[in-house]
């Protein structure tokens, strides 16, 4: 579904990633895990076509997606959760999911995030800034899903929450990929998200250094010392 090949970034004379090959199958959940500086939001930018691209190819679906502005990325049914959410805090819960969808079925999309999400549709009216950090990345997400991905890429969704909104937005990750959604998850709970991928990356220094199956990984010396705390 995602091809990433030969991928090489910079920012003017700084290079962030070199060489890099991933790839999300259909129906997968595949983890990229890397520390704070490894390359790992510069990777899912440049697939989103926020970032120029020095070397490489990257493909959706077998379309080449490089050079495309983000909102055909996005018309071509893939789209991304950002870091920190990035939502509209002084517009309402609803009128940050409406900005999420071009389609003409608004109303029935609603509906289905309020379905996945019932909080959301108790505060409809409220401003997006004034939610707990846990229900604003319930929105984000949300907002991600108006659009009717089939695939996302959530850029690191459980950071700043709380244990208990970790395990709610990581399990329903797992759910709507149970749905057919595929997922490429960035993630600094590394245990948790190899327990609900079916493979995965190791991102370090902007090079991928090891990859494999979620529980190859998670009984992988490397990860068990550097990224697990074993």
């Amino acid at each position: 579904m995602l091809q990433i090949e030969n991928l090489s970034v910079s920012y003017a004379s700084l290079q962030v990633l070199w060489d890099v090959h991933l790839e999300v199958k259909k129906g997968e959940i595949v983890t990229l895990i890397g520390s704070n500086g490894s390359g790992k939001t510069t990777l899912v930018s440049s697939v989103m076509g926020f970032l120029p691209v020095k070397t490489g190819k990257i493909s959706f679906s077998r379309v080449p997606l490089l050079g495309l502005p983000t909102y055909a990325i996005v018309r071509n049914h893939i789209n991304l959760v950002p870091e920190k959410r990035k939502l509209f805090g002084k517009m309402t819960v609803k009128e940050n999911l409406m900005l999420g969808s071009y389609m003409d079925r608004k109303q029935q999309d609603l509906d289905y995030i309020y379905s996945l999400f019932p909080v959301l549709k108790s505060r409809k009216d409220q401003l997006a800034g004034t939610l707990s950090g846990g229900e604003q990345q319930m929105l984000a997400i949300g907002r991600c899903l108006m659009s009717r991905p089939e695939m996302i890429i959530l850029d690191e969704p459980s950071l700043g929450l709380s244990p208990k909104y970790v395990h709610t937005v990581l399990d329903t990750v797992r759910s709507l990929n149970e749905k057919g959604l595929t997922v490429l998850l960035v993630e600094q709970n590394v245990k948790r998200a190899l327990e609900i991928s079916h493979r995965a990356y190791i991102l370090e220094n902007g090079r991928i250094v090891l990859s494999g199956s979620a529980t190859e990984l998670l009984h992988d010396e490397h990860v068990k010392e550097a990224y697990l705390g074993m």
